[in-house]
């Protein structure tokens, strides 16, 4: 008889991942508040639990302060996801925190949305707001 696998222990080391760095350039009109969207449709990592792959939309909306997000190197960070082993509400939660040490926004909102998995589609979102000084 099979043992049943469990969750302990699969995401001990969630916030230590190495993963690729997000480059960011230089905001020219940090004086003005305006709003950056991006998103992807083709965003996969791993299943931590079946080792299946799990896909899904991943949405980043942010205002900038003195830089904003280079998008080919945020690109080359998504697609590392594609090999590991990580619960949906971890991966937005690691996104908004590396994106926010990466640009020091304003504010951040990162949502993904995944795709249908046993019967369940499973949408999370995180924020971050700068302290007001």
């Amino acid at each position: 008889m099979e043992k049943e696998k469990t969750y302990e222990g699969l995401q001990e080391n969630v916030r230590d991942l190495k993963l690729p760095g997000i480059d960011v350039w230089e905001n020219k009109y940090p004086d003005k508040e305006y709003t950056v969207k991006f998103d992807t449709a083709e965003f996969t990592c791993i299943c931590p639990k079946t080792g299946l792959p799990d896909f899904g939309h991943i949405f980043i909306e942010y205002v900038p302060d003195e830089s904003c997000i280079e998008l080919k190197s945020f690109k080359e960070y998504l697609v590392s996801y594609r090999n590991i082993g990580i619960f949906h509400e971890h991966v937005i939660n690691r996104m908004l925190d590396d994106s926010v040490r990466a640009c020091t926004p304003r504010r951040m909102k990162v949502r993904g949305e995944f795709n249908t998995r046993g019967g369940i589609t499973t949408t999370v979102e995180a924020e971050f707001k700068a302290a007001k000084i």
